[in-house]
């Protein structure tokens, strides 16, 4: 116990021994100035100016530009532009999958890997006969009042279009056909035979959404018409339309080939899609 007060002693004196630091001119040994300090004094002063040196160069690090020329620290300008750079990719990742399901949807018309629907116009009649049987569908009179005020105050008004939309499909080419619609074979189509050349019509007004070129069905032009109606025109010789032209009811689009892997000779193979379901044109339209 001795020894450790001795040793304790010792090092609080040592601490504390005051020593004078004095600053003389070199020439004439004249004091300048000078002041008394100790072992204790100058390490705590020395440690407190690290401290606030340490604590300067953080701040100066943390909130002056003077960061971007310390290796591993990016630069704003460089995280602006990979924020931008981001938003652009992620634009262009929705715009190709949107273009991926058009390109997708256009490929399952080609090949036919769509499930079918039995679509007769005369079933449909039928229905909707029994549906309306036992309701009363007369017009009260304020119901015909009402009628006839909106239909004299629309009679002139040129904002409203009284046309009535055309729903008339005609024959895109006359003659027999070879292979009739067969959706359990997935031939949602019927082949028309007709002579090489031959004009190849639109079977209604409609705007041209695919016109190219295949390896298995030659050149195919695709027409969307109104009511979510699309017809398909394969094996072409020629195509007189491109994509985007805007084509009327009877108006020559193609010419007939026998163009395509899957073809036997000149005709037309004719398809009918409705709400993205295959019909049978037969029901629509006669061909012979």
């Amino acid at each position: 116990m001795a020894q450790k007060e001795k040793r304790g002693k010792k090092i609080r004196k040592k601490l504390l021994h005051k020593y004078r630091l004095v600053v003389l001119n070199e020439a004439t040994f004249e004091e300048r100035f000078s002041f008394k300090l100790n072992r204790l004094n100058v390490f705590v002063f020395s440690s407190l100016s690290a401290l606030v040196l340490i604590v300067l160069t953080i701040l100066l690090i943390a909130f002056t530009p003077l960061r971007e020329y310390i290796p591993g620290y990016s630069s704003t300008s460089l995280k602006k532009q990979a924020v931008t750079l981001a938003f652009k990719t992620d634009s262009l990742q929705q715009a190709l999958d949107v273009n991926e399901q058009y390109i997708t949807s256009i490929k399952k018309v080609l090949t036919g890997d769509v499930k079918t629907v039995d679509f007769n116009r005369d079933s449909i009649i039928e229905a909707a006969q029994r549906d309306s049987e036992g309701v009363d569908l007369s017009p009260s009179r304020q119901d015909s009042l009402l009628r006839e005020v909106v239909s004299q105050e629309d009679k002139y008004n040129p904002l409203i279009d009284t046309e009535q939309p055309n729903f008339v499909l005609f024959a895109p080419v006359k003659g027999p056909i070879s292979e009739s619609y067969d959706p359990e074979n997935k031939h949602f189509a019927v082949d028309i035979v007709t002579t090489k050349d031959s004009p190849i019509k639109a079977t209604a007004d409609g705007t041209v959404i695919f016109a190219e070129w295949t390896a298995e069905t030659g050149n195919v032009i695709i027409i969307r018409h109104n009511n979510n109606l699309i017809s398909v025109y394969k094996h072409n010789a020629s195509l007189n339309k491109e994509q985007g032209d805007l084509v009327k009811a009877g108006e020559v689009i193609a010419r007939a080939g026998n163009t395509g892997e899957l073809t036997t000779g000149p005709h037309l193979h004719f398809e009918l899609w409705s709400d993205g379901y295959p019909i049978d044109p037969t029901n629509f339209i006669d061909f012979d």
